[in-house]
């Protein structure tokens, strides 16, 4: 089995091992997710960019939280990564959603602690979990050794509070 520790610290992941993903599972089960009141607030422009209410998401059996996301009109399951700077995209994800890369673009992007993790930094137009919509989210794309992507900080922060406490994680406007 393949460490994937470089690419995993480079990005601030959490997943030390390969990190299976999370199976489809019943609302109020482990890892499920749940949309708890929901008020359409527009933008500055008009446009609708976040919404009222809650989201909780509850702990997957493998210790993680996991989040069914909404990418440029695709639904991707994800691992919800506090320590991730940015979104980090598999290199299958974001083929399926549409980016396609140069492998000679590659460069590094991080220092990882096997050293440098190569990617393709990207911007994504549109992503939304539940809800909580974000448009011209900078990802990155990391082709090798990443095997689920990962939900960071440059779309979370866009949310108004992220709470852990004991087996649920609350996404709040």
């Amino acid at each position: 089995m393949k460490s994937i520790v470089p690419a995993a610290l480079a990005v601030g992941a959490l997943v030390a091992w390969f990190a299976p993903r999370a199976p489809d599972l019943e609302e109020g089960k482990a890892g499920g997710q749940v949309l708890v009141a929901s008020e359409r607030q527009p933008d500055q422009a008009g446009k609708p960019a976040w919404y009222g209410g809650a989201m909780v998401l509850t702990r997957d059996g493998d210790g993680h939280f996991y989040a069914d996301v909404r990418v440029d009109a695709h639904d991707y399951r994800m691992l919800v990564d506090t320590g991730a700077s940015v979104v980090a995209l598999t290199g299958e994800d974001a083929r399926n959603i549409g980016l396609d890369w140069d492998p000679n673009a590659l460069a590094p992007v991080v220092q990882g602690a096997g050293g440098p993790v190569l990617g393709v930094p990207v911007t994504i137009d549109n992503m939304a979990v539940g809800d909580f919509e974000a448009h011209g989210v900078q990802a990155v794309i990391i082709p090798e050794g990443l095997p689920v992507s990962l939900l960071g900080q440059s779309f979370l922060s866009r949310v108004g509070r992220v709470e852990i406490s004991e087996n649920q994680l609350t996404l709040t406007d």
